[in-house]
């Protein structure tokens, strides 16, 4: 029963919008909107429909009494006694006209409820053969009564028989829904704008940009608080990462400073000495140095500014065809879009790199979307297996038949990658290419 439930609401729930403004007008209009309809349904099957069958029964009488005093016993009325009483008493204009053939029923309107409701109450009070026309916009009802040996023709205001008054009910049911959206689209405007300065601000701290300069608490309660804390949480964060980068300056300092002094002394040794082997593994000490600290200072204190897509391409086009390999290159879409500049070629440059040293034919495509862009970058190398896919993005971690986006053999390349691109609010993805080789994908939100 409730899988019969949720197939039954999931399609609706997949149809309605997904932005919170549009949501909280549906919330605020549909329950006016249904409240609206059973007003009216009321309206119609209690008032409406009561008083026409209550007007339409009361003309039905009064015609009834006029028949009865034209076939009265004696006739001791005449019929112009008749007609003035009809008119004065009942405000009904009648007319005896020779017997003739009543006129055929014409169509009704499919919504009509004067003729639907007078044709009961004629037949119910007179019972008689009858016809009448109330088709049109006309003021006035015609009605034939066939007698014995005459056809009686009535005449009477469409008012008499029928409550005209819906149309003020729905002009007035119409005109407060109009004013009460209104107001409902203006107050939810003002509400939720509040919300969307605070989601604004924070896909702008996940991508790593600036606070919008108009972003401050505001709106109602909760959304104050939320944007309070919000600004709380990002200053706590941003001077977190400066007392990292102050801890990281002076431990690189210090161990510079160490590493200078090593390659001094070596340089001051005796000739005769070997210190070849000595000289390399200062030179691989300081190049996993500078792998470690890159990986834990990041790139967050670069300032967000346009990176030219198509003209990286086409330098690491260049650079391919240096070292003999290569290189497809396509882009669909514009090639501009603003990211930390440094931080971002630098994560694409390790990409390609390890694609070139891994492959001789390398294929760089991007597609921009409306908000998202998606670089991918092929090669025909071995490639990776793809249990690894996941361990490979563990800092520190090497496979011995896998591939490595650094040199230096610390197991830090697609670690950093991967950190760059989240902190720009993107990802990396693997997976095995057409080519043969490795794929990695980067999408990143614009």
């Amino acid at each position: 029963m409730r899988d019969g439930w949720r197939s039954f609401w999931r399609p609706i729930f997949h149809r309605l919008p997904k932005r919170l403004y549009a949501r909280s007008l549906i919330i605020v209009i549909a329950p006016m909107l249904l409240l609206q309809s059973v007003v009216a349904l009321v309206f119609m099957e209690r008032h409406w429909n009561r008083v026409t069958e209550m007007l339409s029964d009361r003309v039905s009488q009064e015609i009834a009494a006029v028949i009865d005093l034209i076939e009265a016993d004696g006739r001791s009325l005449d019929m112009e006694r008749i007609t003035q009483i009809a008119r004065q008493r009942f405000d009904l204009q009648v007319e005896l006209l020779p017997p003739t053939p009543l006129p055929s029923a014409t169509s009704q309107p499919f919504f009509s409820l004067l003729d639907s409701v007078l044709s009961e109450r004629i037949e119910d009070n007179i019972g008689r053969p009858f016809w009448i026309d109330t088709v049109g916009q006309s003021r006035f009802v015609e009605i034939r009564i066939a007698l014995d040996d005459a056809v009686l023709r009535i005449v009477t205001n469409r008012n008499q028989a029928y409550a005209n008054n819906s149309e003020i009910f729905i002009f007035w049911m119409v005109g407060a829904s109009v004013v009460l959206i209104a107001v409902a689209v203006i107050f939810l405007r003002q509400q939720i704008r509040p919300i969307q300065h605070l989601a604004a601000a924070a896909e702008s701290f996940g991508k790593g940009q600036p606070m919008p300069t108009e972003f401050r608490p505001r709106g109602a309660e909760e959304v104050r608080r939320a944007s309070l804390a919000f600004i709380q949480m990002r200053e706590r964060i941003e001077r977190q990462i400066e007392q990292r980068t102050a801890m990281l300056a002076g431990v690189s300092h210090d161990l510079r400073t160490i590493l200078t002094r090593f390659k001094l002394q070596l340089a001051l040794a005796a000739e005769e000495t070997d210190t070849e082997a000595l000289e390399r593994d200062v030179a691989d000490m300081q190049t996993m140095l500078e792998a470690y600290l890159d990986f834990a200072r990041g790139d967050n204190e670069e300032a967000v500014a346009p990176f030219d897509l198509a003209a990286f391409f086409e330098t690491m086009a260049e650079e391919a065809e240096l070292k003999g390999c290569d290189a497809v290159c396509h882009i669909e879409g514009d090639p501009q879009f603003t990211v930390r500049p440094i931080a971002f070629g630098r994560m694409l440059h390790n990409i390609v790199a390890n694609a070139m040293r891994h492959g001789d034919h390398i294929r760089l495509s991007a597609f921009r979307l409306e908000r998202t862009i998606t670089i991918r970058i092929e090669d025909n190398g071995p490639g990776v297996a793809e249990e690894h896919y996941d361990v490979i993005f563990r800092p520190f971690t090497r496979l011995d038949d896998a591939r490595n986006l650094d040199q230096s053999g610390t197991g830090l390349g697609l670690s950093i990658a991967r950190d760059i691109a989240r902190s720009h609010g993107g990802d990396i993805k693997l997976e095995k290419s057409e080519m043969g080789g490795l794929a990695v994908t980067v999408r990143l939100p614009l």
